[in-house]
């Protein structure tokens, strides 16, 4: 924990944030952190489509290839991660996404 840590400290992600509004603020809005406990991370997580962090990644400039992928929920989830560094700030998107059901997808076939 960082104990002591203004509120200024923080500058570095918010200046990003600020930056990214201006620069990109016709892409879908995201779920913003920026926390002392990682005080030049900004996260930007997207909660309702995969398509949402796509927009961002590609905007972004962060290669399919710098994207890991992982699955939570007991394979119910798919998390998308990529990082970058935007204005000083260490950027990580990250995008959540459903995984259909077995019997989904075999009635979508």
């Amino acid at each position: 924990m960082n104990e002591g840590l203004a509120f200024d400290d923080l500058a570095v992600p918010l200046r990003a944030l600020r930056l990214l509004a201006a620069d990109f603020g016709h892409l879908p809005a995201p779920t913003v952190s920026v926390s002392s406990i990682y005080p030049t991370r900004l996260e930007l997580s997207f909660h309702s489509s995969l398509l949402d962090f796509e927009a961002w990644r590609d905007a972004l400039g962060i290669a399919p290839d710098g994207v890991a992928y992982r699955e939570h929920g007991d394979g119910r989830t798919r998390v998308l991660k990529a990082s970058a560094d935007y204005a000083g700030a260490a950027l990580l998107l990250v995008g959540y996404g459903d995984i259909p059901a077995p019997a989904q997808v075999e009635a979508a076939a």
